[in-house]
């Protein structure tokens, strides 16, 4: 917001910049390497698809497709799509030391659809339908995310009697949303149930908005559903997750920033097939 300021001032203040500098460094590399490697017409990732509508568009007046926006766009897609999921797997983790019957539960999901060996992907959540459920319980229930970034309202509009004039600026509680007793049966509870018809199976819910929601929703929701279904899966397949020796209690409190993460903690990773593992222990912080 204060960009200026954030250039001039010393100290701490500079650690994000030079973050940033170097994550843009990185991209103008790879978009040099793809250049060199001229793949024009047959992308094979989003900075080939990218270099080639700048060829496209070249001629085009005012076209907004030119190497800044590009780096700008991998940039908000390295951002968006790796610090939340982390972040989101570090909850996921968290929730199975503190619910080991949740743990357990889909780990015999696991077992009895997939074999030990199976590589997951994205395709087998049609198969999981508890293991998907506990995994949008945990999307809803860490809510990593408070609010949305602003948006601005581009006319004149009134929802649920408020006048909302154009121009204003409008910033969505996703929070509450989530948290809501009026759409949720237990809503300060971690229940995958939240997710599961009487029958077992997965059923969406019109209160999870853990994306954001309309033409703005995020745009690396479905990318962040495969991430994290895909690692959270393939963990939970290969080992038990349980509390060290000597843990009396689990700080389950957030803490604030520009996403939601908990405390540093410890667990115990306990291959479950040990003949796939020649170590009998992992320790993860």
């Amino acid at each position: 917001v204060f960009q200026w300021a954030a250039e001039h001032l010393p100290g701490s203040l500079q650690k994000p910049l030079l973050s940033r500098d170097f994550v843009r460094s990185f991209v103008r590399q790879e978009i040099k390497s793809h250049r060199e490697k001229g793949r024009t017409g047959e992308p094979e990732d989003f900075i080939d698809f990218y270099l080639d509508q700048i060829e496209k568009t070249k001629n085009v007046p005012n076209s907004t497709f030119d190497e800044d926006n590009m780096v700008q766009s991998v940039f908000d897609l390295f951002l968006g799509g790796s610090e939340t999921t982390a972040t989101t797997l570090r909850w996921a983790l968290l929730y199975m030391l503190i619910y080991p019957d949740i743990q357990e539960k889909v780990q015999k999901e696991l077992d009895t659809v997939l074999s030990p060996s199976h590589l997951i992907c994205y395709e087998d959540r049609k198969k999981l339908p508890y293991t998907y459920a506990v995994i949008h319980e945990i999307l809803r229930f860490s809510s990593i995310i408070l609010i949305t970034i602003p948006r601005e309202a581009v006319k004149d509009t009134t929802i649920l009697g408020y006048h909302i004039p154009k121009g204003t600026l409008i910033m969505a509680n996703i929070d509450s949303t989530l948290f809501d007793p009026a759409y949720w049966e237990t809503p300060h509870q971690f229940n995958p149930g939240h997710f599961l018809d009487k029958d077992g199976n997965f059923v969406t819910r019109e209160a999870f908005l853990a994306f954001s929601a309309g033409h703005r929703i995020c745009p690396g929701e479905t990318m962040a559903k495969m991430e994290f279904f895909i690692i959270f899966c393939s963990l939970l397949q290969k080992f038990k997750f349980t509390v060290p020796e000597g843990v009396k209690k689990i700080n389950t409190d957030f803490i604030f920033g520009s996403t939601m993460k908990p405390h540093p903690y410890k667990l115990c990773a306990i291959p479950r097939w040990p003949s796939l593992f020649p170590s009998p222990k992992h320790h993860l912080a």
